[in-house]
């Protein structure tokens, strides 16, 4: 069992929705990212999700993009993500933290040598929204026997046909996109995600977790009610944009977790 594995029970047995948050790795620097990593926890985070910083990042909106670009032009590389994990893992050893990013830079580290990395600093999950399925065997199979957990995004155009196979060796819980389109396209709405969470919640037993177009207290409750969690990642993204101290950041955060919660 993972310590995602063992928080999704844990929360299960309390009668309590997860809360997701999502920070980039290096945004706007190490020290202040890590600061924020370290303060989630106490803010009400359940899973922490850690953006790797990529040059082309196709799955995120222009906020994301730029934080990962901010990243980038200050230095972040994939060993110092990892570092940052590590130095995580000194002060909190389980609050569950899964890597999401692309297959380019855990290819160009050699997947061999990066599942052991990441194994050794602590990583729970990952998420690389640019593997299908049919890509199992780079990586989400290697992880998978690695103790790591692989996390596979479900999407409006998720059909019946292709569901089982976004399922297959999928593990932690699924990420259900809860919008058409890129990372802070759009408000989620509960009455179009309902019923496919539950479309997807009679095909497996992993949690169903939904993300993209979560930015308010009242939309965290709204949407977690209706799947085992929600995650916000633009608008915690956008606070540590706008240079505010990490107490406010974290004050922030504290609200949406608190209206996940609610739920």
């Amino acid at each position: 069992m993972t310590r995602i594995d063992a928080r999704f029970a844990a929360l299960k047995a309390e009668g309590r929705k997860a809360f997701v948050g999502y920070l980039m790795a290096g945004d706007p620097d190490v020290e202040r990212s890590l600061a924020v990593m370290k303060g989630l926890p106490g803010a009400g985070v359940d899973v922490i999700e850690l953006g790797m910083p990529f040059t082309d990042p196709m799955a995120d909106g222009p906020t994301i993009q730029a934080a990962g670009q901010r990243a980038l032009d200050g230095g972040q590389t994939l060993q110092k993500t990892l570092d940052m994990v590590a130095e995580f893992r000194k002060g909190d050893t389980a609050t569950p933290i899964v890597l999401m990013g692309y297959y380019n830079p855990i290819y160009s580290r050699g997947v061999e040598r990066f599942l052991a990395d990441a194994v050794a600093v602590g990583i729970d999950g990952l998420i690389v929204v640019d593997l299908p399925p049919e890509e199992d065997a780079e990586l989400c199979l290697p992880a998978q026997a690695a103790g790591i957990n692989f996390i596979r995004l479900a999407t409006p155009t998720t059909d019946a046909e292709r569901l089982p196979k976004v399922l297959t060796n999928t593990s932690g819980f699924v990420y259900y996109v809860s919008i058409t389109g890129i990372t802070g396209a759009a408000q989620a709405q509960a009455g179009l995600v309902g019923p496919e969470v539950a479309r997807i919640k009679a095909s497996t037993d992993l949690p169903v977790v939904v993300g993209f177009g979560i930015n308010t207290p009242d939309t965290a409750r709204s949407i977690a009610g209706i799947a085992d969690g929600c995650v916000v990642g633009s608008a915690i993204v956008k606070e540590i944009a706008s240079g505010k101290p990490v107490d406010q950041v974290l004050d922030f955060v504290a609200g949406l977790a608190a209206g996940a919660h609610a739920a």
